[in-house]
């Protein structure tokens, strides 16, 4: 008789194109789906509040699919290298298989399981299931790990397509979950009960689960792709996949995404999308290489950096009160949906680190509790990027002008007149700079500024002037005061 094997679900909550599932169905047994809520080994990097309400939902999809093929999920809580080897021990199960972590705690995660598993005379085996080609045997031709996005793009390409993804299984023969397990209710993934529901708005945006990846995947073809070059930087169209969320938790998988799109498209749109599926790809890469990038500075000289740390200035970021419309557009966007569009991501980091002088981490870690999509790898590269203290970073002195971020993607103000209503009856000419408007005009509007909405928190020349001064403190050379 064929021994059963556990299949631990981690951030690849899907069936189709996952390979530690398939490998665990190929002996024949029969299999127990388990998923394990380990807020301890994830520490600091815990599941942020906009992601447990992803979490919570995803989870319930994936059990749903799960059991209508045979195999209940089992929702465990606590250390997992102590559930797991007692699961694996009560089922009879030799071998766990599990998709390949890349998150530092999920890595160390992993080893202890490893460990306790061998201690009981069985074995961890791990898959890739969250990027394309694993990290630690992908490398430049010095056997060294790219630390810049364009070669390392290059060298993706040039390896040749990824593997096909493989069909999810009609059948999974399920062994019967051990009594004990915890239910989605008692993993308070939910806003806590009697509070305001901060996620209220997100069921209407947002349809978490493998179903719903798929269902968004077609809408970006039908909709987005063919404009999907010029459209991804208009945060007022629907001109980005809306993916991103889907992505991070493993509902589809990279391999996917990328035959899907090579299959369906050619062009600039497709192009360019996959070029953003690189970009992913890369941030895992930079991740497993530099664990420390959610925390500390990919480039050490900005560890002198003069951050000027002020509350009072990242409250009125976080709750999109800067003065700086577009600003303000894509941190209530954020707020009430759980999502920001990526230009408006850029803007709104290179007002927080470089006209207000706050650092980085502090941004990063406001978008990782309010973000459905909240990826260690993607954030921490993009926030890095954006500081200019990454490997491969924008260089700190191109400051992006919030003014002229706004006047250029957001001509006509259709996205600040819907996240920053206050603001919806300014002509287009000033609703990205309501300072500049004549009395009159404010008065029509029914706007008064400083009490329906607020001036800038800094003056932009000023606050560039800061920025720069900030990074010739560095000595560094090469500094222009580059403006976007």
């Amino acid at each position: 008789m064929t021994a059963p094997v556990l299949i631990w679900f981690r951030h690849d909550l899907r069936l189709a194109d996952h390979a530690a599932l398939h490998a665990a169905l190929a002996g024949g047994g029969k299999v127990l789906p388990l998923f394990v809520l380990d807020d301890a080994a994830a520490g600091e990097a815990r599941y942020g509040a906009a992601g447990r309400w992803w979490l919570r939902q995803s989870l319930a999809a994936l059990a749903e699919s799960l059991a209508a093929r045979g195999a209940p999920l089992l929702l465990a809580r606590g250390r997992a290298e102590t559930i797991i080897p007692a699961l694996a021990a009560a089922i009879g199960a030799p071998e766990v298989h599990a998709g390949r972590a890349i998150e530092p705690w999920a890595r160390e995660q992993s080893r202890r399981v490893a460990e306790a598993l061998g201690d009981a005379g069985g074995a961890l085996r791990l898959h890739t299931t969250v990027v394309l080609r694993e990290p630690h045997g992908f490398g430049s031709g010095s056997g060294k790990p790219y630390a810049v996005y364009t070669p390392f793009a290059k060298a993706m390409l040039a390896a040749g397509e990824p593997e096909p993804p493989l069909p999810a299984p009609e059948r999974i023969p399920g062994v019967e979950p051990p009594a004990g397990g915890e239910t989605l209710d008692s993993f308070g993934l939910y806003p806590v009960p009697g509070e305001p529901d901060w996620a209220a708005a997100f069921p209407a945006q947002w349809q978490p689960g493998e179903a719903g990846a798929q269902a968004r995947l077609a809408r970006f073809f039908a909709t987005s792709m063919g404009a999907y070059a010029e459209a991804r930087n208009l945060p007022g169209v629907e001109g980005s996949s809306g993916l991103s969320p889907h992505h991070r938790w493993g509902e589809i998988s990279p391999r996917q995404v990328w035959h899907a799109v090579r299959g369906a498209a050619q062009g600039p749109g497709a192009e360019t999308f996959l070029k953003e599926v690189l970009w992913r790809e890369f941030a895992y890469h930079l991740l497993w290489h530099r664990p420390e990038m959610p925390e500390r500075n990919l480039r050490r000289e900005f560890d002198a950096f003069p951050w000027q740390r002020d509350e009072a200035l990242l409250r009125a970021w976080q709750r999109g009160r800067t003065g700086y419309p577009i600003v303000d557009a894509g941190m209530r966007q954020l707020w009430q949906l759980g999502w920001m569009h990526n230009r408006v991501r850029m803007v709104a980091a290179s007002l927080l680190v470089k006209h207000l002088l706050q650092p980085w981490q502090a941004g990063a870690a406001w978008f990782w509790d309010t973000l459905v999509d909240a990826d260690l790898a993607s954030n921490s590269a993009s926030w890095q990027w954006v500081a200019g203290c990454g490997t491969d970073a924008a260089p700190y002195f191109r400051v992006f002008n919030p003014v002229l971020q706004g006047e250029k993607f957001d001509a006509d103000g259709a996205y600040v007149r819907r996240f920053v209503p206050e603001l919806a009856k300014l002509p287009a000419a000033f609703i990205h700079k309501p300072w500049e408007a004549p009395e009159a005009r404010l008065a029509a509007a029914g706007l008064r500024l400083g009490r329906d909405y607020p001036r800038p928190v800094v003056d932009p020349a000023a606050g560039r002037a800061c920025a720069l001064a900030a990074f010739a403190a560095l000595k560094q050379p090469g500094a222009t005061g580059e403006a976007a």
